[in-house]
C-alpha cells in the first residue's frame, strides 16, 4: 500500500475538478463524490499506518525521487514523496477528520444554493494538506502551503455575501501572506547556501557545515515563520477566531486538525536544523500564544470564538513543546488535538444547528433536549482540560514535563512550565464555563430551546467516532510504560552544526550530537532491503537515543555518557510526575471554579466583571490587538497608501505634466522661431528677389532708343573716368 501513496492526494484533486465543473448536475450535486474519495484516502491512509505499525521501527521510512526539473549541470529539483513514521500518523489524523466533516456537512450545509462548490472546496483544500503532508522537499512543501492558503481562503469566505465573513477571509489570506514571506525567505537561504531543496539533502549540508551559525538561525526562524502564519501564532493569531465567518465544518476542519496543525507538523518535519537560539524563539513564541489566547477564551460569549480560542492555546502549547525539546509531545498533542477538537467543533455546529445562535447567552439546558451532542462534547471537554484517561491528559503531560525539564536545566526559563501550568487551569475554566452555559441550567431562550432538537444521525455519528477517539487508551495504556506513539514518533538529532571555541559556554540544552547526514535519495523500510521501484537503499534517519524533553546537548564518550544518560532519565522522570500531579490538580481546580461559579452560584460571574471592569474589558477586547494593528499596521499601510497616492499626484504626476507644459512652451517657441525667423528669412529672400527683378525689369524695355542711350551714358561715363 505504501507504494500508491502518491495516490492518496491525486483522488480528492480529480474530486475537486469533476465537482467545480459538472457537480450541479451529478446526483446530489455531488457531495457523495467527495466523501467517497476521501473515505478511499483514508482507507489508504491506514492501510499505510497499519504497514508502519507492523514495522514498529522508529527509522522507518520510504523515500522515492524522480527528477523533475534540470538546470544544466548545476541544480536538479526532485519531485517525490517520504512516507515515515509522522507522514503516516498524519495522514491518518487528516483523512481521518476531513472524512467525519465531509459527513457532517451533508447534513449541516444542506439545502445551501452553493452546496456543490462547498464540497468542491473541501477536497481541494484536502488535496492540498495531503499534499503537504507526503512532500519531500522545502520547494513543494512552499506550493502546497501556498494551495492550503488559497483553499482555506475560499472556505472561510464561502459565504462571502457576508461582509464579516468576506474581511475575515481576506484577513486570514493577509495574515498568511506574512507568515509565508518568512517562510521563503528561509527557504532561498537554504537554497543559496545549500544549493538543494530536498530534506535529506539539506540536513546533509547543513551537517557538513554548509548553513551554520547565525544563518542557520535565521533560516531556521524563516521557516518557523511560516508556522507562526498558519498555526496563528503571536503575533499572526489575530486572523483565527475572525475566521469561525465560515462554516461550522470548515471551522473543524481548518481549526482542528489541518490547515492550523500544518505549521505544527513543519516545525516537526525540519526539526534538525534548527539551532538552540531558534528553538528558544519558537519556545517563547508558543508559550506567548497559549497564554493570550486563553486569557481571551475566559470572556468570550460566541461558542465558536471560544473554541477558535482554544485552539491559538492549543497550539501555543504544541510550539512550545517542540521549542523546549518535547519533539514526541508537541506531535502527540497535534495527533490527541485533532480529534477532540474536531469533536467540540462539530459539537458546537450541532448545538448552532439545532438552537439557530452561537451566543452562549441564549442557550442552557440543552443537554436534555441534545444528549448526545451533550455526551460527546463532555468527553471532547474533559480531554482538552486534561483530565486523567483522556487523550488531552496524555499529551499535554508530556509538554508539561517536557517544560518543567527545560526549566530544571536552565532555572531562568522556568516561566515557561509554570505559564503553562497556570493556562492548562484556565483551560479548564473556560471550557467547563461553555459546558455548563450551553448545556446546563435553566433555558435562557425559551423560544429557541422549544425548537431545539438532536442532529440527525449524518451529523452525531462524526460526534461519537471523534469523542471515541478521546480517550487516551488509543496513544497509551495505562499498563506500559511507553505507548506506540512514544515508540515510533522519537526525537531526532539535530545536524545544527554550531561552531564555538572550548572555552564558550555550551549552548541551550537544545545541541544536539551529530549524527551522519542521510542519503539524500533513499527507500528505506524496517530492516529490509529497498521495495521495488525505488532508487536504492540508504542508511535510516538519524534519531536521538536520549528520553523525551531530555538534554541535546553532547556527552563525553564512555562511562560519562553512561551516567549522564542515567542522570537525563532520572530527571526526566522526576519531570514527569511533578508535572503529572500538578497539570491534575490545576485542572481539577479549574473545573472546580467553573462549577463554583457557573452552575452552584456561589459566586457571581456579573459581580466579578464589575470589580475587573477594566481587565474584564481587556480580555474582552482581545487584548486590544485589531485595534492596535488597526492604528499601526493597517493604519500605517493606510497612511503610507495616501501619502504614495500624494506623491503620484503632485510628485509624480506634476513632473509629467511639468514636462507637458515645457514641451507646450517649447513647442510655442519654435512655432514663433519657425514663423518670424525660419519663414521670415524665406519670405525676406522672396521678396528681396521680387524686388530685384522688379527694378531689373525695368531695365528690359524692348525698346532700341533706350538701349542705345543708356550705351552713350556708360560710354560717356567710361571717357570722364579716364579724363580725370
Amino acid at each position: 500500500m505504501i507504494r500508491y501513496a502518491y495516490i492518496i492526494p491525486l483522488l480528492p484533486l480529480a474530486s475537486f475538478f469533476i465537482n467545480i465543473a459538472v457537480g450541479k448536475r451529478l446526483p446530489r450535486k455531488g457531495d457523495w463524490l467527495s466523501l467517497a474519495t476521501i473515505l478511499a484516502c483514508l482507507a489508504m491512509s491506514v492501510g499505510i499506518f497499519l504497514e508502519v505499525f507492523r514495522a514498529y521501527d522508529p527509522n522507518f521510512k520510504y523515500h522515492v525521487v524522480t527528477p523533475w526539473l534540470t538546470v544544466g549541470d548545476r541544480f536538479t529539483l526532485n519531485v517525490g514523496i517520504l512516507v515515515d513514521n509522522i507522514t503516516a500518523v498524519m495522514l491518518l489524523v487528516v483523512t481521518g477528520v476531513s472524512t467525519l466533516v465531509h459527513l457532517f456537512s451533508i447534513g449541516y450545509m444542506h439545502g445551501d444554493p452553493r452546496y456543490n462548490r462547498f464540497f468542491a472546496y473541501l477536497s481541494i483544500f484536502s488535496f492540498s494538506m495531503l499534499g503537504l503532508v507526503l512532500s519531500e522537499s522545502f520547494f513543494f512543501i512552499y506550493v502546497f502551503w501556498e494551495l492550503v492558503g488559497l483553499s482555506s481562503y475560499l472556505l472561510i469566505g464561502f459565504w462571502f455575501e457576508k461582509k464579516s465573513a468576506a474581511d475575515a477571509c481576506k484577513k486570514a489570506f493577509i495574515a498568511n501572506r506574512v507568515g509565508d514571506f518568512g517562510f521563503l525567505i528561509g527557504t532561498l537561504i537554504i537554497f543559496v547556501t545549500c544549493g538543494v531543496l530536498g530534506y535529506d539533502q539539506v540536513f546533509q549540508a547543513i551537517g557538513e557545515g554548509k548553513l551554520s551559525g547565525t544563518l542557520l538561525t535565521i533560516a531556521g526562524i524563516g521557516i518557523f515563520c511560516g508556522a507562526i502564519g498558519k498555526s496563528a501564532q503571536f503575533p499572526l493569531h489575530v486572523w483565527l477566531p475572525d475566521a469561525m465567518e465560515g462554516p461550522t465544518p470548515v471551522s473543524a476542519l481548518i481549526h482542528a486538525a489541518t490547515m492550523v496543525a500544518a505549521g505544527v507538523y513543519l516545525v516537526g518535519r525540519v526539526y534538525p536544523m534548527f539551532t538552540p537560539d531558534a528553538f528558544l524563539f519558537i519556545a517563547y513564541i508558543g508559550f506567548i500564544t497559549l497564554f493570550i489566547a486563553a486569557t481571551i477564551a475566559l470572556t468570550q460569549n460566541d461558542i465558536k470564538k471560544v473554541l477558535a480560542y482554544s485552539t491559538c492555546s492549543q497550539l501555543g502549547y504544541m510550539i512550545m513543546g517542540l521549542g523546549v525539546g518535547g519533539y514526541t509531545a508537541g506531535l502527540a498533542h497535534l495527533t490527541t488535538h485533532a480529534a477532540f477538537k474536531a469533536c467540540l467543533f462539530l459539537g458546537s455546529g450541532s448545538v448552532i444547528h439545532a438552537v439557530h445562535s452561537q451566543d452562549l447567552r441564549e442557550m442552557g439546558g440543552l443537554r436534555k433536549k441534545m444528549p448526545i451532542t451533550f455526551v460527546t462534547f463532555l468527553i471532547a471537554t474533559l480531554a482538552i482540560a486534561g483530565v486523567p484517561g483522556f487523550s488531552g491528559f496524555f499529551s499535554k503531560d508530556m509538554i508539561l514535563a517536557a517544560a518543567l525539564e527545560f526549566g530544571m536545566k536552565n532555572p531562568h526559563h522556568y516561566i515557561l512550565f509554570f505559564g503553562a501550568l497556570f493556562t492548562a487551569g484556565m483551560t479548564a475554566f473556560y471550557m467547563f464555563r461553555l459546558v455548563i452555559l450551553t448545556f446546563f441550567g435553566a433555558p435562557k431562550d425559551h423560544h429557541k430551546y422549544d425548537h431545539a432538537h438532536e442532529s440527525p444521525p449524518n451529523m452525531w455519528v462524526p460526534l461519537v467516532v471523534l469523542a471515541i477517539f478521546s480517550f487516551s487508551f488509543w496513544f497509551k495504556s495505562p499498563f506500559v510504560e511507553k505507548g506506540w506513539f512514544q515508540t515510533l514518533i522519537t526525537k531526532p538529532a539535530t545536524v545544527a552544526n554550531i561552531a564555538r571555541s572550548p572555552a564558550a559556554p555550551a549552548p541551550m540544552e537544545h545541541a544536539a550530537v551529530m549524527a551522519p547526514a542521510p542519503e539524500v535519495v533513499s527507500a528505506v523500510s524496517h530492516g529490509t532491503s529497498a521495495p521495488a521501484g525505488t532508487p536504492h537503499a540508504a542508511s535510516p534517519a538519524v534519531h536521538g537515543e536520549s528520553p523525551e524533553g531530555a538534554s541535546h546537548g553532547e556527552t563525553p564518550a564512555g562511562a560519562a555518557r553512561g551516567a549522564e544518560a542515567e542522570h537525563e532519565a532520572h530527571l526526566a522522570h522526576k519531570a514527569h510526575a511533578y508535572a503529572m500531579y500538578s497539570s491534575v490538580a490545576v485542572g481539577a481546580l479549574g473545573i472546580f471554579l467553573a462549577f463554583v461559579v457557573y452552575s452552584l452560584g456561589w459566586i457571581d460571574p456579573v459581580r466579578v466583571m464589575s470589580a475587573l471592569k477594566p481587565l474584564h474589558t481587556f480580555l474582552q477586547n482581545k487584548w486590544y490587538f485589531d485595534e492596535l494593528y488597526e492604528a499601526t499596521v493597517i493604519g500605517g499601510s493606510k497612511a503610507l497608501s495616501r501619502g504614495l497616492a500624494w506623491f503620484d499626484l503632485h510628485v509624480v504626476d506634476g513632473l509629467v505634466n511639468l514636462a507637458a507644459q515645457l514641451g507646450v512652451f517649447v513647442s510655442f517657441l519654435v512655432g514663433k522661431f519657425d514663423n518670424y525667423v525660419v519663414d521670415g528669412a524665406v519670405n525676406g529672400l522672396a521678396s528681396a528677389t521680387i524686388g530685384g527683378g522688379s527694378i531689373l525689369r525695368r531695365l528690359q524695355t524692348g525698346k532700341l532708343h533706350h538701349y542705345v542711350f543708356v550705351l552713350a551714358g556708360g560710354a560717356l561715363v567710361i571717357f570722364l573716368i579716364k579724363a580725370f
